[in-house]
């Protein structure tokens, strides 16, 4: 009989052992600045309020499948216009899965941009679809360009998005991990140039100053995609899609029974209950991220890029060395060197507390002098 590792490697797909897993570093210890959580916990007045729903909570019973109520609070935040339903996920990644399963038929291509959130291609890879990414605007090396760096090269998606015809497009708005809100004019473009479908990834919208939720009655083929990861319930793992019903109901075939559990269904309906808290939450964080940003571009070695998320992306040279040394100092941050040719000596911190980003500021500034 074959070994296991034989066995494996016969039968898995290639692009499935060529593949590596998302990789989560372990943070104990650390000032956890590389995941972009909201730093604030749950509010004091509230956790009573969610402690004894908890514990009248029904856990040896299944969720319900629907989320009824969740559903019907997570409308009443959004202000969905008028025919648009909500479907919704273990986190986003879940209905990034889902979708590319859905549209996935033989030679389709699912498309993004890039550097953006490395989930999309993944999935792509996951679900055996054919990926294509368009490069941002990349000015390394550059004087006097004119554009921005990492903003969306339209030109170069519109000839791709009428060369490739994808069955599916994501665009993360704002993008991860560059931080940066595209133009709503030229997204809205590529919405009208696709014949297939345009996810909107929105998981910063408590940060930025736009959204395409008010425009899902404008466009059939396009959903919203959400998750309240970073509004403070990353630990409850809840995204959610907002589109026609028309599209919903048949995504829902897909989506694994119970997939949303009783804890969360009932915690984040409560938070949902005090959603102005957790905005409140959000517009400190952007309060901070605007002094952070300052501090940042007051060192020279450090060049930093304007963000409507809740991180700030950094370029400096030597930046698997100052990751290396943050960490040695307890801070943790993400290290981007290495994963994408445009992200060469790229890190990215988390907006965290006043104290966070401060301990932050400290380490860096040692290492940079």
């Amino acid at each position: 009989m074959p070994s296991a590792s034989s066995l494996a490697s016969t039968l898995l797909r290639r692009e499935i052992l060529d593949l590596h897993a998302y990789h989560v570093p372990d943070s104990a210890g650390y000032i956890k600045l590389d995941a972009m959580e909201n730093p604030y916990s749950v509010p004091p007045a509230l956790r009573g309020e969610i402690a004894d729903a908890v514990a009248a909570a029904a856990i040896n019973r299944y969720p319900d499948p629907a989320a009824a109520s969740l559903k019907e609070k997570i409308r009443g935040v959004l202000g969905l216009p008028d025919g648009m339903e909500v479907l919704l996920g273990n986190g986003s990644d879940e209905l990034i899965q889902l979708l590319a399963m859905a549209l996935n038929k033989p030679g389709t291509t699912l498309l993004s941009v890039e550097p953006s959130f490395v989930m999309y291609r993944m999935i792509a890879t996951f679900t055996g679809m054919r990926y294509v990414g368009v490069p941002l605007v990349d000015n390394s090396g550059v004087t006097n360009s004119g554009a921005a760096d990492f903003s969306l090269d339209l030109p170069a998606t519109l000839a791709a998005i009428r060369r490739e015809q994808p069955a599916l497009i994501f665009l993360a708005y704002p993008n991860n991990p560059t931080g940066n809100l595209f133009p709503a004019d030229a997204v809205a473009q590529i919405i009208e140039a696709a014949q297939g479908l345009v996810v909107v990834d929105e998981a910063y919208y408590a940060f930025a100053g736009d959204s395409f939720i008010p425009r899902l009655a404008h466009y059939p083929n396009l959903l919203v995609m959400r998750t309240f990861s970073k509004l403070g319930m990353a630990g409850l793992r809840l995204g959610f899609l907002a589109g026609s019903a028309a599209w919903l109901e048949q995504l829902e075939k897909l989506r694994l029974p119970y997939n949303v559990g009783v804890l969360p269904q009932l915690v984040a309906g409560k938070l949902l209950e005090h959603h102005e808290v957790l905005l409140q939450q959000a517009e400190q964080i952007k309060l901070d991220r605007a002094k952070l940003y300052r501090q940042l571009s007051e060192i020279a070695a450090v060049r930093v890029y304007p963000s409507e998320a809740n991180f700030l992306l950094f370029r400096v040279a030597h930046a698997t060395e100052v990751f290396d040394g943050l960490k040695q100092r307890g801070v943790l941050i993400k290290n981007l060197n290495g994963g994408h040719p445009m992200l060469h000596d790229c890190l990215r911190v988390t907006v965290g507390t006043p104290e966070e980003n401060e301990r932050f500021m400290l380490a860096l500034q040692e290492i940079a002098s």
